[in-house]
């Protein structure tokens, strides 16, 4: 069976960051799409207009435009992002992938549960305000460090040098989600046990409070699709034969 993935981008990112992990699927016969997110590199007014609404609603218009079944994954901050989508229309989506990913519960922010987990002190020194502080930007130093430490230095430095302020609008806002549109799409989570940006523990006990449909694990740090891209596009392509 064959499906489309959209592969969304985490913070700081942008669709760039899956050009490894997408030819990989195409491989496989899949169709594929990763584009950037509104507001991600934008001026500092476009930053601070991003919102998590605008999100969802670019994520499903990107499904819509897919052949189906389409199989949304979310890398990192883009769990809000996808679980907001799914909410807006639920139809549009055979299934969600959580990579390493930000499961949050209805009523909740991705703050408050990010903030219930002791954080990387290296990752915390490396964060700055940016566009008038309706954004943060991240160190060359802090984001390989937190980011992409099992990856080739000349693929460290490739990607740390695309990295751009992250809006933090979405990331503050609660997830108006409900059981009978968001909880009807299945969930499914990869989790990567040497993440240092999402430890695999909060990893854990997000999945354990909403639990997936299936879970499968990755020896990766936080960016499978640069390290492990082969071994990420697998583990997809079987999440296809689930649903």
């Amino acid at each position: 069976m064959v499906a489309s993935f959209l592969l969304i981008h985490g913070a700081w990112h942008g669709g760039w960051c899956f050009d490894r992990l997408v030819p990989r699927l195409e491989a496989l016969g899949h169709a594929v799409a990763a584009p950037t997110l509104p507001g991600i590199g934008g001026t500092e007014l476009e930053l601070a207009g991003t919102s998590l609404d605008r999100w969802g609603a670019f994520i499903v218009e990107q499904a819509r435009a897919l052949p189906g079944p389409v199989i949304l994954v979310g890398h990192s901050r883009a769990g809000i992002a996808i679980s907001m989508a799914a909410e807006r229309d639920p139809d549009a989506f055979a299934a969600l992938v959580y990579l390493t990913a930000f499961l949050v519960p209805p009523g909740q922010s991705m703050f408050d549960v990010r903030e219930s987990f002791p954080r990387d002190p290296t990752f915390e020194s490396g964060l700055s305000e940016a566009a008038r502080g309706a954004a943060l930007a991240i160190s060359r130093d802090a984001a390989i460090a937190t980011f992409y430490g099992d990856c080739a230095p000349s693929d460290q430095d490739w990607a740390a040098s695309h990295l751009v302020p992250e809006p933090i609008g979405p990331m503050v806002v609660p997830l108006a989600l409900t059981e009978g549109r968001y909880g009807s799409v299945p969930r499914h989570y990869i989790e990567c046990t040497l993440d240092r940006a999402i430890p695999i523990a909060q990893q854990r006990a997000m999945q354990q409070a909403q639990p997936c449909a299936s879970a499968t694990t990755l020896e990766s740090a936080h960016s499978p699709f640069l390290s492990m891209p082969e071994r990420l596009a697998d583990m997809l392509h079987s999440i296809v034969e689930r649903i």
